[in-house]
């Protein structure tokens, strides 16, 4: 998700980082989004889609929502007015938000008629509604931006109570959350209606016949005109619900708190990739409620704190390389404009043909490629002048400092998060 974090110590791994979690979403994407046949149709597609199903994307946002909360504390400047946070964490995501949001309306040919399938995706309320005709009615991704909203206005707000956790109870709070996180899902799980089972719910809605249709599903005429779509209630509530993600956010902010004041001393990546490794594994085997997230969040926050507490401890590694640095500052971008670009290449190039593995996989490098150099031109034109000109620099501009195990002072990195 959005970012504009510039303290002293800078976190050039968890920039990096980003684009890993960009790209796993991107490859689901691929998969699900962009309508090659026969190949969606194939016993090899659903070999493959079994490799990479729905958690995979699900991953990379729990890494974004975590990394969000994050992010904010460790940026947050005290004495930093209220409104201002407020705008420079608007004016962050609504210009890209538009841009894409245009982008697949022209794409898609979206009937600005019917104000259900636009609106609320645009004001970025669809996913409070529990209805498929306003939480897929546009520009796909944005879903999650109608979480990071609600993170970010409930910020300020919550931010005296987690300043004022002792630094014993830090550990607490982390657990607290978890707990929370788990109890949520089981009441989804026991008491809501929806899928019981454990076999994987998120997969291609295909069409008659073997020929590439011109528009996917979601960015399809008929898919506009339908009067409504229902979703399961325990799917929307444990995945694009706002309210239900907020403990992601605030275990980001507490692991912030922990890596700013020195308890988190762990930097080494192989304890908490093996657990993500082991956890994602087993999301196979638990009902869709517990894929998403809950299984997934404890492990995630830990690769988060580790790569932060690398960088304060001026561990250099291959996410804060400058390339993948780079990738990572446009990853928000790229997230937002990769599913206007499938539905542009879809209508122009794919749909009316035939194509197996091989023109799948030509097709989404295309897409691949595209977004990237599009998101590029989204931030490098756009995103950077508009929080340059008109975002307001903090009372001071003064970062939060982070421990180092020997408390000196935080070794000066130059990189994003």
């Amino acid at each position: 998700m959005p970012s504009d974090y510039r303290p002293a110590v800078e976190l050039p791994a968890l920039t990096g980082a980003r684009w890993w979690a960009a790209f796993a979403v991107f490859v689901l994407h691929a998969l699900v989004f962009i309508p090659a046949y026969p190949f969606q149709k194939s016993e090899l597609f659903r070999t493959i889609h079994t490799f990479a199903p729905m958690q995979q994307g699900a991953a990379g946002v729990t890494f974004f929502f975590v990394l969000s909360g994050f992010v904010i504390y460790w940026s947050f400047r005290e004495g930093m007015p209220v409104r201002l946070f407020y705008r420079r964490r608007i004016l962050k995501i609504y210009p890209t938000h538009l841009v894409a949001a245009l982008v697949f309306v022209v794409a898609a040919g979206v009937p600005l008629g019917r104000a259900v399938v636009w609106a609320p995706n645009v004001l970025l309320v669809h996913t409070w509604v529990p209805k498929w005709t306003t939480v897929g009615g546009l520009n796909v991704p944005s879903w999650s931006l109608c979480a990071e909203l609600l993170f970010y206005f409930s910020f300020p707000l919550a931010y005296p109570m987690v300043a004022r956790i002792p630094r014993r109870g830090l550990w607490w709070a982390v657990a607290a959350l978890l707990v929370a996180i788990l109890a949520l899902h089981t009441g989804f799980y026991l008491w809501t209606d929806g899928p019981k089972g454990i076999a994987n719910t998120f997969a291609p809605r295909l069409l008659r016949g073997d020929v590439s249709p011109e528009f996917e599903i979601h960015a399809s005429p008929q898919w506009f005109a339908q009067p409504d779509i229902p979703i399961p209630t325990s799917y929307w509530l444990s995945y694009p619900f706002p309210a239900s993600r907020l403990p992601e956010f605030y275990l980001g902010v507490i692991a912030a708190r922990l890596v700013a004041e020195g308890l988190w001393r762990n930097t080494r990546l192989t304890t908490p990739l093996t657990a993500l490794v082991l956890v994602y594994g087993a999301t196979w085997f638990v009902p869709v409620n517990y894929k998403m997230s809950a299984l997934l969040v404890a492990p995630m926050t830990a690769v988060i704190a580790t790569l932060a507490a690398r960088d304060v401890a001026g561990i250099s590694g291959l996410n804060a390389r400058r390339p993948l640095v780079w990738l990572g500052d446009i990853s928000y971008a790229f997230y937002m404009i990769q599913f206007p670009v499938m539905v542009i290449v879809t209508r122009l190039f794919i749909g009316g043909h035939r194509y197996s593995i091989g023109g799948w996989a030509l097709w989404a490098t295309v897409v691949l490629v595209v977004s990237i150099l599009a998101a590029a031109a989204i931030y490098h034109g756009m995103d950077r002048p508009i929080m340059r000109r008109f975002a307001g620099r903090p009372p001071g501009d003064r970062p939060r400092r982070a421990a180092t195990a020997a408390d000196q002072p935080p070794i000066s990195v130059r990189a994003k998060a």
